[in-house]
């Protein structure tokens, strides 16, 4: 388990030294194969060692099955299928970010955490909005960062108010196995 506060980046301890006039806010970056995304850091309650969840019958796949931690059952999805990204395998650098969404503890897998960013508020562009196939409802919006971008996602809006419903069934005790 790593504390939040003991992430520390360079670039937001640049954000900090600057006096800027627009919001800035911080953003936990992690990977998701070649990829980076962002998320509100204070939507992150915790970072865990992934370890195999329970798994739930009848589930779609990109929920993985729940966790116990320290009593209270928290389900669990896979961020690369439910992204669809290609799968990677897990390992020595795979963790669950422990999210608080809605008034629910959620984990996300992802294939690592990279840092913690500070961006302002006008640092982050519009998402391209592609008609048809590809959603991008779910991302807040595309920052560069260090020469790259990242993208940065609305955890609220990525899953729809069903999957939500699922994932809070699923937290419920009487449901686990």
């Amino acid at each position: 388990m790593l504390p939040i506060s003991s992430l520390r980046s360079s670039s937001s301890r640049r954000a900090a030294q600057q006096a800027p006039s627009v919001p800035v806010l911080k953003y936990l970056t992690f990977r998701l194969g070649a990829e980076v995304y962002g998320i509100d850091i204070l939507c992150v309650q915790e970072i865990r060692s992934y370890e195999e969840p329970t798994r739930l019958a009848h589930a779609p796949e990109f929920v993985k099955g729940v966790l116990h931690l320290r009593g209270v059952i928290v389900p669990v999805v896979d961020l690369r299928l439910k992204l669809h990204c290609a799968e990677a395998s897990y390992n020595a650098f795979t963790v669950v970010i422990v999210l608080k969404v809605q008034d629910m503890l959620l984990g996300a897998i992802v294939d690592a955490v990279a840092d913690v960013v500070a961006l302002q508020d006008d640092a982050i562009k519009p998402a391209p909005r592609f008609q048809g196939a590809v959603d991008t409802a779910f991302v807040r919006g595309i920052a560069n960062v260090d020469g790259g971008m990242l993208i940065v996602v609305d955890i609220e809006s990525l899953l729809s108010p069903a999957e939500m419903g699922l994932l809070q069934q699923a937290g419920q005790p009487e449901s686990v196995p």
